[in-house]
């Protein structure tokens, strides 16, 4: 397996898939590297839906904001993944929030999202992350219940191509010691 670094390093938003099925097992790793995430006082306050359905598909690609980069790939990735969040769990100790940012669920989900794309390109998979559509639509489609949010869809397959990494900030250009 490769040196986390490097998987890290390697990641890219993959937006055009191979019309290749994704193998069961490589599927369960990566909802295995889901499981295993951590989250606000182990409240685990994830829930993945897994999309294979073309129409349902298309009806999700319908809720994506115009000009969405990622409305191809809503149809044409073999699986798409829906990663919805319990509201009022994570944050919350006795019912009130703990922090001045009130509900974790989405930082928790932000870390299920990085573990479920690291693990799906260390399978060979691409992946990205959309988060521009219209969630309230978006829920219908994938009929999610009262107290959860739809927070991302995932499309999942294999690269059609390689791409190559974006500029990125040096290190001491975001920075900063003992003061902002």
């Amino acid at each position: 397996m490769e040196d986390l670094i490097q998987i890290i390093k390697g990641r890219r938003s993959v937006r055009a898939f191979q019309d290749k099925d994704i193998p069961e097992n490589h599927l369960d790793q990566i909802l295995e590297s889901v499981k295993w995430c951590p989250s606000w006082a182990n409240t685990q306050c994830w829930e993945v839906v897994i999309i294979r359905d073309p129409v349902r598909k298309e009806r999700l690609q319908e809720v994506l904001s115009n000009k969405n980069p990622s409305t191809r790939a809503m149809v044409e990735a073999p699986v798409i993944i829906a990663l919805c969040g319990k509201t009022g769990i994570a944050g919350y100790y006795k019912d009130r929030a703990s922090t001045k940012l009130g509900d974790w669920y989405m930082f928790d989900l932000g870390i299920a999202t990085m573990s479920l794309c690291l693990m799906a390109h260390s399978l060979g998979l691409g992946t990205v992350i959309v988060g521009a559509f219209d969630h309230d639509r978006g829920k219908e489609v994938l009929m999610v219940k009262d107290g959860y949010e739809l927070v991302a869809l995932i499309p999942l397959g294999y690269p059609a191509k390689d791409s190559h990494a974006p500029k990125r900030r040096e290190i001491g250009e975001f920075i900063h010691n003992e003061e902002f």
